[in-house]
Order: C-alpha cells, then structure tokens, then sequence
C-alpha cells in the first residue's frame, strides 16, 4: 500500500510543494484545513486534485488527535505557522500559540495515537514526525557559516517559539522514542512566495514598475544578508530526513550569501532597469532587532541524505520575476476586458 502523509500548512508555498513531490512519489496525501474558508484551499484543490483535506486547528489538541487518529498517516510534516517574522512583534502571543505550542500539540496527537510511553519500548516505531525548524533560531549568529551545532540567539519572537519547536521535537525523540526530525531550512522561496515577503515584494515590484502600474519600491535594510534556496529544492530534503534510519536535526540551505540590495539588483537587471531609479529606503521597514548574516553549513545534510540545491539564487529571482509579470499582464488584461464589457 502507498504510504500516507499528513501536511500542516498545505495551502502555503512549502505545503503546497510538497505536496506535489509527495504524490509524484506515490503517497496518498492529506492537508490539515482549520475550517472550510480557507481563501488557499481552491488554488490547492485545482492544482493538486489528488490532495485529500481534513479539518484541524493547531491551536486545538483535539482537532489534531481527531484528524491523526483518522489518517493515520506514516509521516506527519508540520509546516504549518505564521511565517511572517514581522508579524511576530506585532502579535506575539498569537504567533508563540501557533509555531511554538503547535508543534507540542501535533506531538501530543501523535503520542496519543500511536501509544508512545515514556518507557520508549516502541522506539522509532509508527508515525514519523517532520518539524520545520527555521535559520532564525540562530539570530544573532555564534559563527558562520551555521550548523547543527551552532548555539542559538534568536531575535526575534517568531525565531524564539520556532526554538521551542525544535527543542520539544527532540525532548521527544529521546523521551518517546519518537522518529522526530528538524530541519533547520534557511529563507527559501518561489513564485508560490507571499506578497509580504521581501524576494516576492521585489519580483511583484519589478514586475508591476515595468509594465508602468508602479512608480517605486519601498524596502528597509538594503545590507540585510540571506542564504536564499528555492522552495522546490527544500522540500525534496524534507522527504529525505524522513527517509533515514534514525532521526536527527539538518541544517539546508546554498552555502551562497546574498543581501536585500543583490536581490532588487538582480531583479530589476533582468527587465533592463537600474535599481537605484526606483528603490526607497524606508526606516519603518527596519526590524526592531535585526537579523543580518545567515548562512548555512549543509554539509551534514549533503552527504547524510544525498541533497543538492538545483538552483542558484540570479536564477531564483529572475524566475519569481518572470512569474510576476505573467501574474500582472493577465490581471490587466482580465481589467482592461471588464471595462470593455457593456452590462
């Protein structure tokens, strides 16, 4: 029989990538949905027809043993948070509900479920668990590059309930015996990427200021630096860590540093304009406390899981560019006709 697998946060960009690489691989695939308005759902439900969808809520334990207790699934991937990390000042204790207690709940069912003590008799039996863990849990960086072993600062409220994710999904693993995995992914990104993020704010930028619908493009700390992959790439080593004898804690990511400046360089280069005409530097933008120099140190993972990134950053943005001005030409075209139209 295929194995079943279990996605939290399937409508969002890592949800939905996953999804397509897990059924590419014969899964039976089923995305936790907190109610049915999800505006996401459609686009998932379109794309992805073979997607199965249960109702759960990673802020109510029993919606999660009730939907665990359904599928039971083989592996459980946990993407779903408020990833944003600047809402994270703006609502921090909404956000340390969700990416912080949301993952001991979804433990929880799974424990509950499977029947795991404390004993750990049934050690690395059952469900296997995936915990997206996050480069911001390093914060103010020890060392760089990052690694597995590289202690944690964070610095901002999001990366600090994405530090007690990581460390309830191995205080888990040794007291249930628990197949619990982490990965700690640096920023990664698409097309599928959310307006609010700032590679997808560049390329709708870039796309918007070119077919003349933008004058400029508002940013804050141009010398921000970020070690950015591509999202597709990300979610094949997700699958992997799963895939192992026993579980542990990746770090992935390109090894390539590169700043908010490069970016919105790149970008606008790819469409024949300079940068500099229309980029404003903004101080509102500028996080309370921020996060300047991520890298990652992927060796472990490359050679424990046999993972590659298959593309580079320049090419990252000019595809999220390419996929904006599609976006954009067809919500014109899709204005321009009901103007046209006589009611």
């Amino acid at each position: 029989m295929s194995k079943r697998a279990l996605i939290t946060g399937i409508t969002g960009q890592d949800g939905s990538y996953l999804a397509e690489h897990l059924i590419a691989q014969g899964y039976q695939v089923w995305g936790l949905i907190r109610g049915q308005a999800n505006p996401r759902r459609w686009w998932v439900s379109r794309q992805l027809s073979e997607v199965n969808f249960v109702d759960g809520d990673l802020m109510d334990q029993s919606s999660l043993v009730s939907a665990v207790d359904k599928i039971q699934p083989d592996e459980v991937y946990n993407l779903g948070a408020i990833s944003f990390v600047p809402m994270s000042w703006q609502q921090p204790e909404l956000v340390t509900e969700v990416n912080g207690m949301g993952v001991l709940r979804m433990l929880e069912a799974i424990r509950m479920v499977s029947g795991l003590s404390i004993s750990g008799i049934t050690h690395n039996s059952g469900m296997r668990f995936y915990q997206a863990s996050s480069s911001e849990m390093f914060g103010k960086v020890a060392e760089t590059p990052q690694r597995e072993t590289t202690m944690f600062h964070p610095r901002s409220p999001y990366g600090v309930a994405k530090a007690y994710g990581h460390y309830i999904t191995q205080n888990y693993r040794e007291s249930y015996g628990l197949f619990g995995v982490s990965g700690i992914l640096f920023n990664h990104e698409s097309p599928r990427r959310g307006a609010e993020f700032v590679t997808r704010k560049i390329s709708l930028a870039v796309a918007r200021i070119k077919l003349g619908h933008q004058d400029q493009l508002r940013l804050g700390n141009l010398d921000a630096v970020r070690d950015w992959g591509f999202a597709g790439d990300y979610v094949r080593a997700m699958h992997l860590m799963l895939q192992q004898e026993q579980g542990g804690d990746y770090v992935i990511g390109t090894g390539q540093m590169h700043s908010i400046r490069d970016a919105a360089r790149i970008a606008f280069d790819h469409v024949d304009l300079n940068w500099e005409d229309y980029v404003v530097v903004d101080p509102a933008l500028v996080r309370p406390a921020e996060v300047e120099t991520l890298c990652a140190d992927s060796r472990s993972a490359r050679k424990a899981l046999g993972w590659e990134p298959t593309i580079d950053f320049p090419d990252l943005m000019r595809m999220m560019v390419d996929s904006d001005l599609r976006n954009v030409s067809r919500e014109r075209q899709y204005e321009e006709m009901l103007l046209s139209t006589s009611w």
